[in-house]
């Protein structure tokens, strides 16, 4: 018997929802760049077995999956280790769910999903509804007393330390609770989007900023959540980012920064840095062709920032932009040299900054001189 298979005897000892913690954490753990031999294969079978028994999967049709379901358009695949303002990370729902069982409301969790259980048998979906709404309502409440409590606070974070080892999943558990306590707006603003936006032109920026005020008047809370639904519909989600440097007097970052909606830009700067992470993924598992399309999105990504935000290297976002670009740079020349000098790399390839071709910078001095003519006008009728 092999080492993998003696780890594989030991987790069947374990509960299946102690099970489909531990995914989660490997999976948080890989996303995160940490090296852990023999974990694909311990993966796949918790995979396997997940999709099988369809316990502790939120994809199924289980109680938890009812109740995390006003929040499913804000869940990410993607590592939860950065910020990700208005998001909440998929892999935080396993242990946010023991805990709620487990450590808030054990009680009423036990009732919540027996009751559940028969309604789910019987496809009762009108019950289905009502009862995971009022679950949620007292989840919510139960959490506006907890945190509210600076004791409380720490005693949710000592107790997710069973669940998980990663301290992002507190963050996660107060944007679930203002997520729901702004569910019924949050539903309705999305109800009011268009399925798809192909081009986040002037008319629909400014149709969406209207939408959204009239959002922030009464759930400011729910406004990151509402910013991330909007850059689901966008063909480009990093066009959401239009939100305010089109509301912004210049492009000069301090004015973008005191624009309504800057929140946009950290949320573009969150996406960046999910595409970095799928980079190493694709990377480590010799996905050439995937690697070159997501390094692509990567180049264009940090050019939309930069052509629509003057001197951003002198703010935290430039700081934090930096960084992913010089992480990202280093993981594509560590690629690079893996093969003779000789050889050429696709991913060391000009292409991929379409920026830099001759058009690229005809169209960029096009920009800027239309920029130079809004300002002068602005200036002239200020």
């Amino acid at each position: 018997m092999g080492p993998v298979d003696r780890i594989w005897e030991f987790l069947q000892r374990l509960s299946p929802l102690t099970r489909s913690c531990l995914l989660s954490e490997l999976e948080r753990l890989e996303l995160s760049g940490v090296d852990m031999p023999g974990s694909a294969d311990i993966q796949a079978r918790l995979r396997a077995e997940i999709r099988k028994d369809g316990v502790g999967g939120h994809r199924t049709a289980n109680p938890s999956r009812y109740f995390f379901m006003p929040v499913e358009q804000l869940l990410i695949d993607g590592s939860p280790e950065h910020a990700n303002e208005g998001r909440i990370a998929r892999g935080s729902l396993t242990p946010i769910w023991e805990w709620i069982s487990r450590d808030l409301l054990p009680t009423m969790a036990r009732d919540y999903n027996a009751q559940m259980r028969d309604l789910i048998a019987a496809d009762k979906q009108r019950e289905i509804r009502q009862v995971a709404s009022a679950f949620q309502t007292k989840v919510t409440k139960s959490l506006e007393g907890t945190l509210a409590r600076a004791d409380g606070i720490e005693q949710v974070r000592s107790k997710l330390k069973a669940y998980t080892a990663s301290p992002s999943v507190f963050d996660d558990v107060v944007k679930l609770m203002k997520a729901l306590r702004a569910r019924d707006e949050l539903a309705k603003f999305a109800d009011s989007l268009p399925d798809r936006i192909a081009e986040f032109d002037d008319p629909q920026v400014k149709k969406m900023a209207l939408l959204l005020d009239g959002l922030r008047k009464k759930e400011p809370e729910a406004v990151p959540f509402a910013l991330t639904l909007v850059a689901k519909r966008l063909k480009e989600p990093w066009q959401v980012m239009r939100l305010a440097t089109k509301a912004a007097r210049t492009k000069n970052v301090a004015d973008v920064v005191a624009a309504p909606y800057a929140m946009t830009i950290p949320m573009v700067l969150d996406q960046l840095e999910d595409k970095r992470l799928a980079l190493r993924m694709a990377l480590k598992n010799n996905r050439v062709v995937t690697a070159k399309e997501i390094l692509t999105s990567i180049y264009e990504i940090e050019y939309a920032i930069q052509v629509r935000i003057d001197r951003i290297e002198e703010s935290d976002w430039g700081a934090r932009l930096e960084a992913i670009m010089t992480s990202t740079d280093r993981m594509v020349q560590a690629e690079i040299k893996r093969f003779p000098d000789e050889v050429g790399h696709v991913l060391g390839s000009n292409r991929l900054r379409g920026h830099r071709s001759l058009s690229g910078r005809l169209t960029y001095l096009a920009w800027k001189g239309r920029d130079a003519i809004k300002t002068a006008l602005r200036s002239t009728t200020g």
